[in-house]
């Protein structure tokens, strides 16, 4: 078996540091490109069911584009992501007050969060698969959260099937949240030559977890067999939600942006197909939730590589714990004791239909 191709090219410079763009390709055609900034995916690259290869994320050709975009491309978020209400938490007994960066919320590890960092990172490859791990510390206090904590995530290419590999792992020496995920949007068009609108969407879970208007958990676990609208076990497209009068598509800006409890009964977790291209990407989890944003505000005045920025152009399938879990004991911790150890892993499988 011969070993897939792994490049490494200057991407640009932040604060004096020096972002590394890594590009892999393996044997079946399939390419990743990240960059140490933030861990961003900046492309990935597969077939369609003529063959065709094109880019299934949104990302940007360079560094300044991302750092002034606010929709998180590609990026790792944490310490944290999704919201906090009002930047408060307790921990252990302890109040914390984390950044508020989002209408007096904390959101995704606040400004200065996992995203906007310049990870350190290093290739790795053997004779069955190649990848880039990142690693980041974290100093006590950082955007408020308590404790030093060492972050691990790497991205790992399979050489033989179109699979990518995402894991995580911290230590903090004191009693702190984690929760993190990888926010990239996928568009299975390809190229972004359609929305994500017609996108079959599949999910086991029977519950979702209800919003306010400010988009923070009310507690409420609804059972999607009494909301057909948040039923995906058997499938269902985004345009319905995008059109849709119910209050929580409404709130959400005309689409979702809502946690699900994933039960794990069939595999894989989520499956998202486009009819259109033929392209089908399966994404199996050790997190008991994916928050669904159907990028429902990414649209504005900008451009994604030549195409004009646009609602619903991708959407994200955020493997996590649930949203301000502190608050709402019956949710999933994302309480990290210290000097434990956090692992958490996806896997991104692409084929065609």
């Amino acid at each position: 078996m011969k070993k897939m191709n792994v490049t490494e090219t200057v991407f640009g410079h932040t604060n004096g540091k020096t972002v590394t763009r890594y590009t892999l390709t393996n044997d079946l055609g399939f390419e990743l490109s990240c960059i140490d900034y933030g861990c961003i995916i900046t492309e990935l690259i597969a077939p369609d069911r003529s063959g065709k290869f094109e880019n299934v994320v949104l990302g940007f050709e360079t560094l300044e584009e991302y750092e002034s975009n606010p929709h998180f491309f590609g990026a790792v978020v944490g310490r944290f992501a999704g919201r906090i209400k009002d930047g408060a938490a307790t921990i252990d007994g302890t109040d914390y007050r984390l950044t508020q960066n989002a209408n007096g919320h904390h959101l995704h590890g606040g400004p200065g969060g996992f995203h906007g960092a310049v990870w350190h990172s290093e290739a790795f490859q053997n004779e069955t698969e190649a990848g880039v791990e990142f690693t980041y510390f974290s100093p006590d206090g950082e955007e408020g959260f308590p404790g030093n904590l060492s972050m691990t995530v790497r991205y790992t290419l399979k050489n033989d099937r179109n699979e990518l590999v995402i894991s995580y792992s911290g230590k903090s020496d004191k009693t702190t949240l984690l929760n993190v995920t990888n926010h990239s949007y996928f568009n299975l068009s390809g190229n972004l030559e359609g929305t994500v609108l017609d996108h079959e969407l599949q999910i086991d879970s029977g519950h979702y977890i209800e919003l306010d208007r400010e988009l923070l958990p009310t507690g409420a676990l609804v059972p999607v067999e009494e909301d057909p609208l948040f039923d995906f076990r058997s499938g269902r497209t985004i345009r319905e939600a995008a059109s849709s009068d119910h209050p929580q598509a409404k709130l959400a800006g005309h689409g979702y942006d809502h946690p699900f409890l994933l039960n794990k009964i069939s595999r894989p977790a989520i499956e998202m197909t486009d009819a259109e291209s033929g392209r089908k990407l399966q994404i199996d989890t050790t997190e008991p939730a994916v928050v669904l944003y159907t990028g429902n505000h990414v649209g504005g005045p900008y451009r994604i590589r030549g195409t004009e920025a646009k609602n619903h152009l991708g959407l994200c399938l955020e493997t996590q714990r649930p949203p301000d879990s502190v608050r709402h004991p019956h949710f999933p911790s994302a309480v990290l004791k210290a000097d434990e150890e956090f692992r958490s892993e996806t896997s991104y499988t692409f084929s065609v239909d």
